[in-house]
């Protein structure tokens, strides 16, 4: 018997790539770890198979990109950790959310049926598919006026990223693929059915995406009276929850070939990018308030209270880890808003001038934003180039920038949308709070980490402390310290996450100064979100669809 000491496998599946990390069962040591960036992707223009436009706010995904990350980031993390594959006691994942899928009885993606290859409602929709946006206001009107008792664990509004709303959008636009997915399926869930060869569904997207609370999903006559053809739909995802950190299944031959690990190797439960990462960052008590910042935000917290809060994603008993009430808000955009201002909205001197110094545009932006003092600038924005999540779950909003002048620079617009982004995570605290959820801490994981400027900003909105996770890849290693649970390594997630965990302590804390500056800020911040958020203004919507008609 080897030695060796014990490592387990983490394997995070992001917007545009997936990525693996070896760690050690005994201390959370990250050996070695790989990144496999998607042949494909996001699909929101035109679908692969046939060269076809998309339709505006479509966002779709290729199930074999995800396939590759299990064939060459898993074997390049383990040749890059120096550890032999024996010494693997467990391979846990976990995904975007709600990245759903049709699949057949046995798993195949619809989209991988040659006959379907030309239908875009066969392929996976990312989560930041807002196209079912007519859906989700249906699915809500009808809900409210029923008085559903499942809505208001979803803060009353179920938001057109998530399953049902996508689901019926593909019936009415599609209905022969509705008719032939005979399982409507998470990512998160379709990976693991991959590794371990057997069909599983976590209580996590389950509760928080799938609008299953107290055991029970909608009815089928409350579904019925959305579209007749949509009663059986909840048969298409029902079967057995399982607890995160539970076992799957074993590593099935062909995936064991994909990965170079052995045969029979414990797979743990699937689970949710943002959700995997509390355990990570040591962020599991209540009050403790994860914003795991990339592409967009989730923020996800345990509490000993059950509250209806407004806007909020959902609240899921043992949703995040046992014993406790997991709560989840978010923002549909973050580093993408960044990343379309410097896309597009960059001259060619700034690209010059970073080059010069070696420095990425982004890092050129934040070093003369820096230089200014709050409110310098002249600038307010609305964080909603991506629809908004949380507190108001309306992804047909837009973002608006007010304050421009001539003498407006690049620098003065990006940290008028950083800051916007800090407003609408301190918009989202402050709707907890009003709700009887007590946040006392911030902890910040996920790429927004390397900006140390922005981490400040959100100290000064937010009037909080800002803890920060101790790895660069939280949702792998997250992913990890489940696998070790579900291998048998530690009793529960709470011993594993304390033992493997990695939290770095108040390193950003708020300056009173520049706090009161921002609160003026953020009264602007407010009198608009609320002028064109809730109702006080349709021109958000009117441009929608005036654009919506034209792209027709």
């Amino acid at each position: 018997m080897s030695n060796d000491p014990a490592v387990v496998i983490g394997i995070d599946y992001g917007t545009l790539s997936g990525r693996a990390v070896v760690v050690s069962v005994a201390d959370g040591t990250e050996l070695g770890t790989a990144v496999h960036e998607y042949r494909h992707g996001v699909v929101d223009r035109r679908l692969p198979a046939t060269d076809a436009p998309l339709g505006p706010d479509w966002a779709l995904q290729i199930p074999q990109d995800w396939r590759d990350v299990l064939r060459y980031a898993v074997p390049q993390a383990l040749a890059n950790a120096g550890v032999a594959p024996g010494q693997v006691i467990g391979i846990g994942t976990d995904f975007t959310a709600c990245t759903v899928l049709p699949t057949t009885v046995d798993g195949t993606p619809l989209c991988e049926l040659e006959d379907l290859q030309d239908r875009p409602h066969a392929y996976p929709k990312l989560w930041r598919h807002h196209a079912a946006q007519p859906q989700a206001d249906r699915i809500n009107a009808l809900a409210a006026e029923l008085g559903e008792d499942w809505l208001p664990r979803y803060g009353g509004k179920i938001s057109s990223e998530w399953e049902y709303a996508k689901a019926l959008q593909v019936l009415e636009e599609d209905p022969e693929v509705y008719e032939r997915a005979q399982r409507w399926i998470e990512a998160a869930d379709w990976i693991v059915w991959e590794l371990c060869g057997r069909e599983t569904r976590n209580l996590c997207t389950a509760g928080y995406k799938g609008i299953h609370q107290d055991g029970k999903r909608p009815s089928p006559e409350y579904l019925a009276k959305l579209n007749p053809g949509f009663a059986d739909f909840t048969e298409k995802l029902e079967h057995p929850l399982s607890a995160m950190g539970t076992v799957a299944g074993g590593l099935t031959a062909r995936a064991a070939a994909w990965t170079g690990v052995p045969e029979g190797t414990p797979v743990a439960i699937g689970n949710v990018d943002a959700h995997v990462t509390n355990v990570a960052a040591q962020a599991v008590a209540p009050g403790q308030m994860l914003a795991v910042m990339g592409t967009s935000t989730c923020h996800v917290m345990n509490s000993d209270v059950l509250a209806e809060v407004p806007g909020m994603c959902g609240v899921v008993a043992n949703g995040v880890t046992p014993g406790l009430w997991g709560y989840e808000a978010g923002q549909s955009g973050v580093g993408d808003i960044f990343a379309w201002f410097v896309g597009c909205g960059l001259p060619e001197d700034y690209y010059a001038q970073a080059t010069s110094r070696g420095l990425s545009p982004h890092e050129l932006l934040t070093e003369k934003a820096a230089t200014q003092k709050v409110g310098q600038h002249g600038l307010v924005a609305l964080d909603w180039q991506s629809g908004n999540r949380s507190v108001l779950v309306d992804h047909n909003l837009s973002g608006v920038l007010i304050g421009s002048t001539l003498a407006t620079a690049p620098e003065d617009i990006y940290r008028a949308l950083m800051e916007a982004t800090a407003f609408g995570t301190r918009t989202i605290i402050e709707d907890f709070e009003k709700s009887g959820v007590a946040v006392s801490e911030l902890v910040i994981a996920g790429g927004m980490l390397r900006n140390p400027f922005l981490l400040q900003i959100y100290a000064d909105v937010t009037r909080r402390p800002l803890s920060t996770i101790g790895s660069e890849q939280g949702p792998a290693l997250g992913s990890a310290i489940h696998a070790a649970v579900a291998a048998g390594a530690y009793p529960d997630v709470y011993s594993a996450s304390k033992a493997m965990g990695k939290i770095n302590k108040n390193v950003y804390v708020p300056d009173e100064e520049r706090a009161r500056s921002y609160d003026a800020l953020y009264a602007i911040y407010t009198e608009l979100h609320d002028h064109f958020g809730r109702g006080g203004s349709n021109a958000l919507h009117a441009l929608r669809g005036i654009r919506n008609a034209a792209a027709s």
